[in-house]
């Protein structure tokens, strides 16, 4: 009996290596003998940088400016000539002091401190996963750092923060960093929101920054303004409206417009990195059961988040498919049509949210005794 565990991380409670090491430790006290493998996944936002050190990525840390200016220190993988970046580490949620939000003044800057520090290191193909920012400029802080000027009509440089792109009268590309220009860049994202409108970044994204309804009018308005400016650059891509140029508060229109990257989705393209086709294995060596998860197993989770992307590749092999979270709002028939078997969820175990966190590593190890004791229901017995 072969299982290969391929699971996100859960957020707050426990890495995707620290989910799959949990669950082995329990599956082999019910289960012995059997062989367990890891394979670290992600969809491109929070946790992809960890995906990659499992994978083999090494790991290089930079000291960039955070959502609101301050130093905060983040780390790339790297393996090669390839970086792998995980913007929410410069600009996320996460990163804000505090946690207190700042819809019109945070900033992107620190993510585009993040591809300098890469191509400093000798990247020539980079993987930007973007999700979790907590900013909504246009990833115009983003182009700043990496050569871009953005002026009022006084000539003075902006700020960061969308809200001061309402000012903006000139860009200037001339000092655009020229190794961009020799560089495949990856958008690793799974919006395909575009930058403006009723769908676009301040509209969809913005209230979960902290963005008042005036404040997204304002930061519409602003984007619009910086987006005409930029689009008459030379060598900039008309963009505004391209799906994905909404993520992460508009840090996707900055990277198709200006740095020439293109976007794939995010599971997809840590699947790669992280060689799951391979450790799904074939022939002899192929898995019997794949465990796969995150920690809120939801209607989002079906719009292409890991667990979603995993089953697809585990079903395209003929392997069953189970997934493990900390709570499920899945009903069964959604479940059983997302391709898995059965779903575990910790919130079985203990109701309790904040302890059910708090505990996340014991109870998956208890989950794991349970996939172990019924692993026979789960695997087609030849």
């Amino acid at each position: 009996m072969r299982i290969l565990i391929a699971s996100d991380k859960f957020k707050g409670s426990a890495t995707g290596p620290e989910v799959a090491a949990a669950l082995a430790a329990g599956i082999i006290t019910t289960a012995p003998g059997t062989a367990i493998d890891a394979v670290p996944v992600a969809d491109g936002g929070e946790g992809t940088v960890d995906a990659a050190l499992a994978a083999g990525f090494e790991a290089v840390t930079a000291t960039v400016t955070g959502p609101t200016g301050q130093p905060v220190e983040a780390r790339f993988g790297v393996r090669g000539e390839q970086a792998i970046i995980e913007m929410a580490a410069a600009s996320g949620l996460d990163q804000l002091p505090g946690g207190v939000k700042d819809a019109l003044g945070a900033t992107s800057r620190g993510t585009g401190e993040l591809i300098a520090a890469a191509l400093d290191h000798g990247a020539t193909s980079i993987v930007l996963g973007i999700g979790g920012s907590a900013n909504t400029d246009g990833g115009a802080g983003m182009l700043q750092a990496l050569g871009v000027s953005l002026r009022d009509a006084e000539g003075q440089e902006l700020p960061g923060g969308g809200g001061a792109l309402a000012r903006i009268a000139a860009v200037d590309v001339t000092d655009l960093d020229p190794r961009l220009a020799a560089t495949e860049i990856v958008l690793a994202s799974d919006v395909d929101n575009p930058l403006l409108g009723e769908r676009g970044a301040p509209a969809v994204f913005g209230p979960q920054k902290g963005a008042s309804p005036q404040n997204v009018a304002e930061l519409d308005a602003a984007l619009a303004r910086y987006a005409a400016l930029l689009e008459q650059q030379p060598g900039i891509r008309a963009a505004t409206a391209l799906p994905g140029a909404g993520g992460a508060g508009g840090v996707g229109y900055a990277a198709l417009a200006a740095l020439g990257a293109r976007r794939e989705p995010g599971v997809e393209v840590v699947q790669r990195l992280t060689g799951l086709a391979e450790a799904l294995g074939a022939g002899e060596s192929r898995a019997d059961l794949v465990i796969t998860g995150e920690g809120s197993l939801d209607d989002q989770s079906l719009g292409g988040k890991t667990p979603l992307g995993v089953a697809a590749a585990a079903r395209a092999a003929g392997i069953p498919v189970i997934a493990v979270c900390g709570r499920s709002t899945l009903s069964a028939e959604a479940a059983r049509s997302a391709g898995f078997e059965r779903v575990y969820a910790l919130s079985e175990l203990e109701p309790d949210p904040a302890r059910s966190m708090a505990e996340a590593v014991a109870l998956l190890t208890e989950v794991g005794r349970r996939i172990g004791a019924e692993v026979g229901e789960l695997v087609p017995q030849h």
